[in-house]
């Protein structure tokens, strides 16, 4: 059977079965879905920490949701200009405005095999779906404040969820926890919002939670890398390399048949300030796209930046997806309210056509 049917047999199963794959309900305490360091309940599991995280590591302004620093006020809409990156996007290209939802944040984009878009929201615990035109339901609820999403090429979907008791979670096409503790300790005790993920063919998972860790198919939790300050992570097309958000860099690692990592190493140099990287994806040349504070920086396979498409407002993370898979979608951060005032807590959705085209074979 081709990979293409996996995807499409394993969305049609987590379109049609999606209430019998319930994560944990939000917790009770909370009005709304929280993060594990804003949750009442968090000191003391840091408590019993046989590996307790050092508090350094969660500084007031530490990234929240998306990269943003807690409590930070979006940027307005801005003017941009799409200037002309051969082979990846033509010149006067124009974002188009296709959903937002206010009081709920977004994170962790992915196109579903359809055409789609999957969104994992942060504040109600829900993953939203919008079809090829724009239209939203949900197809996932009681997430534990998922926030981001991947779907390997045989069609196993993956969320991780953010709060009290972290975990890594498998959605489709059967629902069950791949990892939720590291080194004996709950993955709490690592001291670090768990961020993005990228799922590999074996049933594993890489993530980023302050560094990079794999999750093996058995649910084994392995640490990588030295130095790190990571956000996003995408797999190469072969999976032969990760790419991993380092601040204003990306770096690379060698993954092996065993799904380890070797040879870390500065893979490119990202323009601009910021926060550096955030949300990544691949096109089918092998291109990396990378959200930053200026837009979605494009790097060919080699770590040459070859240009930014700049974007309507700040942005978070990014997908391909649309008929071909020749859209790149943004989730954007900020929207305006029905009285026109800049509201931060939004998940705001655009998307403009592409020269290039996504990797097919792989959902994220």
């Amino acid at each position: 059977m081709s990979s293409k049917a996996l995807l499409t047999i394993a969305f049609c199963f987590l379109g049609s079965t999606a209430a019998l794959c319930q994560g944990q309900a939000p917790p009770a305490v909370a009005q709304r879905s929280v993060q594990a360091p804003q949750d009442p309940r968090e000191p003391a599991v840091l408590a019993a920490c046989k590996n307790p995280p050092p508090q350094a590591q969660r500084p007031a302004g530490a990234p929240g949701q998306g990269g943003a620093p807690v409590g930070a006020q979006p940027q307005g809409p801005r003017d941009y200009t799409v200037t002309e990156i051969p082979g990846v996007i033509a010149a006067g290209q124009k974002w188009k405005f296709i959903w937002q939802e206010l009081g709920n944040n977004g994170d962790g984009i992915m196109g579903s095999p359809d055409g789609g878009l999957l969104i994992a929201q942060n504040d109600n615990s829900k993953v939203v779906k919008l079809d090829k035109n724009g239209n939203a339901s949900v197809v996932y609820t009681g997430t534990n404040t998922g926030g981001a999403l991947s779907m390997n090429t045989k069609g196993a979907l993956f969320i991780v969820e953010r709060g009290l008791n972290p975990s890594v979670e498998q959605l489709a096409p059967t629902c069950k926890t791949l990892a939720k503790s590291y080194q004996g300790d709950p993955m709490d005790c690592i001291g670090v919002v768990i961020n993005d993920l990228t799922a590999d063919s074996k049933g594993g998972v890489y993530f980023t939670m302050g560094g990079v860790f794999y999750a093996s198919p058995a649910g084994q939790v392995t640490k990588y890398g030295e130095n790190l300050h990571t956000n996003g992570i995408i797999l190469s097309m072969d999976e032969k390399t990760l790419y991993v958000t380092n601040g204003p860099a990306m770096v690379a690692f060698d993954v092996q048949p065993d799904g380890s990592l070797t040879n870390q190493r500065e893979f490119a140099k990202l323009e601009g300030g910021g926060f550096g990287g955030d949300g990544t994806t691949i096109d089918a040349a092998g291109r990396l796209y990378v959200t930053t504070s200026s837009g979605v920086q494009v790097l060919d396979p080699g770590g040459k930046l070859l240009g930014v498409i700049p974007t309507p407002r700040g942005v978070i993370s990014v997908a391909f997806s649309g008929p071909g898979k020749k859209s790149l979608y943004i989730l954007a951060r900020g929207a305006k309210d029905d009285q026109g005032n800049e509201v931060a807590n939004a998940a705001q959705v655009y998307s403009i056509p592409m020269v290039a085209q996504g990797f097919k074979k792989r959902a994220k």
